[in-house]
């Protein structure tokens, strides 16, 4: 009976929330919001004045272009690094496994669009649920990727003589990326630990970052070391690794060519891989920078609603980041038909009306170029 009162009491105290809002401000937020659904709301986003109808049609327009961009780009990278057998190599399955977190981030472009085009909270608080639990696993998901991918450029490099990596290995790192991302999507889905909640103009959701209890903050502080500065430093730290292997290489050869009284020690099969080497690399680079630009918006847009000044977050300023990620995941695929060799190729055989031209070393010069670098044939 308690319980039963107690609940009326609540929904009776949301009405009258919603009435005075509706009162004191008709174009508030929480005007296309039913009372039953004032409950998942921050009240952060209460206080704010509804967008006008128009900016709402601009973010919609935007993701139908980033989602079929995404959606085509993303696709083309599954299909052709999954069936062309000279990119069916250990290291390319990072590059699927990122083109899938990828794919997925864009798949739950429809429930923003579907929620602009109402202004509003009009897939209530399931199609939140789905469209912050996605986006967990696919943001997490890529930045860990971007790590392994940094480890594997960076082991490739350094220990060129060594091919440690094999599909195994491969197999179980991207089964402990998957390990690793799971259990950050599901807690706060299951609100074990924190929640989804609607942000901004209320058609997007994300963890709630904005709770002012002891038990948020600390999940928002170790969701940002975990899913943000890990993956990071990481990344940072093998590709400076890399920069620092070339730097000794080309520095040796140089000594060495001085010593023998020769311009270099390389000939044209190592300069063909190497040039390879070096599109591959920069593609890697490429797709991780864009992982930092992405995902540190985001970031600090978390710590700053935890621990900072609330009134710094406007819905205007937090769609910035959420738009950052949803481009990212577009750009990633075009990054790899710009610059990676191998998929160029393929691209050129099965879409030949993409009037691609692309050429590699040939079978001879490829040959000696992998006894001599061992780096795998396609990776990113």
């Amino acid at each position: 009976m308690l319980n039963i009162c107690s609940s009326r009491m609540n929904l009776f105290n949301w009405t009258v929330a919603q009435q005075r809002i509706a009162e004191n401000s008709p174009r508030l937020l929480a005007w296309n919001v039913p009372p039953s659904e004032l409950v998942h709301i921050p009240e952060h986003w209460l206080s704010y004045v509804e967008p006008e109808a128009s900016m709402h049609y601009l973010l919609g327009l935007l993701y139908v272009f980033l989602f079929f961009m995404a959606v085509i780009g993303n696709g083309l990278v599954l299909w052709i690094f999954s069936t062309a057998k000279s990119l069916r190599t250990p290291s390319n399955m990072f590059v699927v496994n990122l083109a899938f977190c990828d794919f997925i981030m864009m798949l739950k472009a429809p429930i923003f669009i579907y929620n602009t085009m109402h202004k509003g909270f009009a897939t209530g608080h399931v199609g939140c649920q789905v469209f912050a639990f996605v986006g967990s696993l696919s943001g997490i998901g890529a930045g860990m990727t971007n790590a392994f991918i940094a480890y594997d450029r960076c082991t490739t490099i350094s220990n060129p003589m060594d091919r440690k990596l094999t599909k195994v290995k491969a197999f179980v790192m991207i089964l402990f990326i998957w390990c690793y991302t799971i259990p950050w999507a599901v807690l706060p889905l299951l609100e074990i630990w924190s929640r989804f909640v609607p942000e901004g103009y209320l058609t997007s959701c994300s963890f709630d970052y904005l709770t002012d209890t002891f038990d948020n903050h600390l999940f928002v502080a170790t969701i940002f070391f975990c899913s943000y500065v890990a993956p990071l430093s990481l990344i940072i730290y093998f590709y400076i690794q890399i920069v620092n292997q070339v730097f000794k290489h080309e520095k040796a050869l140089k000594e060495q060519a001085k010593k023998m009284n020769v311009d270099s020690l390389r000939s044209n099969q190592d300069q063909a891989a190497q040039s390879v080497e070096i599109r591959i690399a920069k593609a890697a680079i490429t797709v991780c920078f864009l992982y930092i630009a992405a995902w540190t918006p985001y970031a600090v847009l978390a710590l700053i609603g935890a621990f900072g000044d609330k009134t710094l977050l406007t819905p205007g300023v937090t769609m910035i980041p959420a738009i950052a990620c949803k481009t990212v995941a577009c750009l990633d695929p075009y990054v790899y038909a710009i610059s990676h060799p191998k998929y160029r190729v393929e691209l050129q055989k099965k879409l030949p009306w993409l009037a691609i031209k692309e050429t590699l070393p040939s079978d001879n010069q490829s040959a000696t170029a992998t006894e001599t670098t061992a780096a795998p044939s396609a990776t990113a």
